[in-house]
């Protein structure tokens, strides 16, 4: 059994063992796991940070040059617009130049010429229609002496017509109406208000100018979008050559303190680690020279057990690439804390597996005392049965002889002592009936109100013989007053009785035994002592053990079953009371007895 218990023991700390280190290297592959992230999202922001520099950089000069070449554009845009202002105003001048040429021909041509509108055209030249608003004033100029006709002065009738032209809104044809110098007859002339050679003219100097402004503009923006074609390869360049740069130092290429702690807290969290943490940062040729880290003392470099380390910048082979350092200062709590279903688990099948085996072992060992004691007990009661049964055996002998069976007194005698020899028999069996009543919790109780006082005198006076035979003195102090209880006159009278013989078998010589009472509030006390041998603490807590006897040293006097005090505790339980004992070796022995003056069943 101690070897099966033992192997139990090892096997389960060795799956407790193992359980942890599992545990451990779970623990250390998801830390691993996450600074190895926190490396990697560290090395690509630095990578982000440099080119999003570059590119600003770059950025800010194409706009400026952009802004440039915008400029340029506009102001070439402008240039064009204002030369085409004027060559517009030039063919219009040109144009002008060539209505007011016609409108002088017509005007040296023919006879008081009028301008008329479209509509006025149509009109006159409408067949059906006579206008009568028109014709001749003859005014003749005569001499007065003689009467004759000095000349004839003719003046067409025309109506002023009002016409308003502007050079934008010219009319397609210019109409005129006039009058002939040779019949000077009412006539319509007219022009185009357009030279169609000059339109002509026109065409093919803004068609050169507008290919003109083609070609230049289309020059600009090409030159504008050629002028940063291989930016890219460029940042590219210049990314690289920045970050292989040996003179930028370490501190430099790290993000913020609080960047790092919201990556690192994020990553572990994301890995289910929610343990406090430590992390600092030092070059890898100088770890003393700490350059973050999340500690409230910064010169003391907390390099302490559960450490984890990791390259910052492991693609740096110029410059120094950094370590990354964390450690978890709870990390066996944590993981004991996590193994405690387990351990608990394996605890109490340990701790069962120690009490069936201490219990099996405390049942063996009780059932050998138990077997020795009832050894004892029989031999006890075979010598205790044999003194009464052999007193017995010779009286009856004596009784058969002639001699005596004449003698009336001898017999008279002879009778008496079977008597009292069968009842001392009869004593002995109840009294072993009496225990295995008790133990089959068969016994009951005749309960009635008892005086105490008086049931102490009355087995002291049936113990006078007994107690003379010593020479014990017995003294009383019956203070009790009143002193009735409810309880059972006979095992009660029993009780008293194994307490004084006790008294008086383990007192060497001349016994002197107290017995006293006395009452409180709720019950009545009853106080046995004597000044015999005592007892050592050890046998105290046997006493009341069914079939323990104390030892008695050099007295072998002392006869027994071993099942008077059993008897007697039993007995004051089914009362209600309880009962002590005190005791010193060579110094004798005191029972107290506690009854309460009631007793409920």
């Amino acid at each position: 059994m101690t070897l099966a218990l033992l192997g139990v023991f090892v096997m389960q700390l060795y799956y407790i063992k193992e359980s942890y280190k599992l545990k451990s290297e779970l623990f250390d592959q998801n830390v691993n796991t996450a600074l190895n992230d926190v490396v990697n999202k560290v090395q690509k922001r630095n990578a982000f940070i440099q080119i999003n520099k570059k590119g600003s950089e770059i950025q800010t000069k194409r706009e400026k040059g952009l802004e440039s070449q915008m400029d340029a554009i506009v102001a070439f845009k402008i240039k064009f617009k204002e030369n085409e202002n004027l060559r517009k105003y030039k063919q219009q001048q040109e144009i002008v130049n060539y209505v007011l040429f016609q409108d002088s021909a017509v005007m040296a041509s023919f006879i008081a010429p009028q301008m008329i509108t479209e509509e006025q055209y149509k009109l006159y030249t409408n067949p059906t229609s006579k206008p009568k608003d028109i014709g001749l004033d003859v005014e003749d100029i005569i001499d007065r002496k003689n009467g004759a006709l000095l000349n004839r002065k003719v003046t067409p009738i025309i109506p002023r017509l009002k016409q308003d032209f502007q050079i934008n809104k010219l009319p397609d044809t210019f109409r005129y109406l006039v009058f002939t110098p040779q019949d000077m007859l009412p006539r319509m002339v007219g022009f185009p208000a357009s030279d169609p050679d000059l339109m002509t003219k026109f065409k093919i100097e803004d068609a050169k100018a507008e290919k003109k402004y083609q070609i230049e503009l289309r020059q600009l923006y090409a030159d504008t979008l050629g002028l940063y074609g291989d930016e890219s390869l460029k940042l590219v360049q210049d990314v690289a050559t920045e970050m292989n740069d040996p003179n930028i130092p370490l501190k430099k290429r790290i993000p913020s303190k609080e960047f790092l702690d919201t990556l690192i807290k994020r990553e572990l969290l994301s890995k289910d680690i929610t343990l406090d943490y430590n992390y600092w940062i030092t070059p890898v040729r100088d770890k003393k020279n700490v350059i973050y880290q999340n500690v409230s003392n910064s010169a003391v470099l907390p390099i302490v057990g559960n450490v984890y380390e990791h390259s910052l910048f492991s693609n740096d082979l110029i410059r120094d690439p950094g370590m990354l350092y964390i450690s978890f200062p709870d990390k066996n709590s944590a993981i004991l804390e996590n193994l405690f279903a387990t351990m608990a688990s394996s605890v109490a099948l340990l701790l069962v597996l120690i009490f069936i085996f201490a219990y099996t072992i405390f049942a063996i060992i009780k059932q050998k005392k138990l077997s020795e004691m009832k050894t004892d007990f029989i031999n006890n009661m075979t010598h205790e049965f044999k003194t009464p049964v052999a007193t017995i055996m010779i009286a009856s002998e004596a009784l058969k002889d002639p001699e005596v069976a004449s003698d009336k007194s001898r017999i008279s005698r002879l009778a008496g002592i079977i008597y009292d020899e069968n009842v001392r028999l009869g004593n002995h069996i109840e009294r072993v009936l009496s225990v295995a009543r008790l133990e089959k919790e068969k016994l009951k109780l005749d309960l009635s109100e008892v005086d105490l006082n008086d049931l102490v005198s009355a087995v002291v006076d049936s113990m006078d013989l007994q107690l003379k035979k010593k020479e014990a003195s017995v003294t009383l102090s019956l203070m009790a007053s009143p002193a009735i209880i409810m309880g059972d006159e006979l095992h009660l009278s029993n009780v008293i009785y194994n307490l004084i013989d006790n008294a008086n078998k383990y007192s060497p010589i001349a016994p002197k035994i107290s017995i006293s009472t006395k009452r409180t509030a709720k019950q009545l006390h009853l106080t046995v002592t004597d000044e015999g041998i005592g007892m050592t603490k050890d046998h105290m807590k046997r006493i009341f053990d069914q079939f323990y006897r104390v030892p008695t040293g050099n007295l072998h006097d002392v006869k027994g079953f071993g099942l008077g005090l059993n008897y007697v505790q039993d007995i004051v339980a089914k009362m209600g009371g309880n009962i002590k004992v005190n005791s010193e070796k060579d110094s004798g022995t005191t029972f107290e007895i506690t009854l309460p003056f009631k007793h409920s069943n």
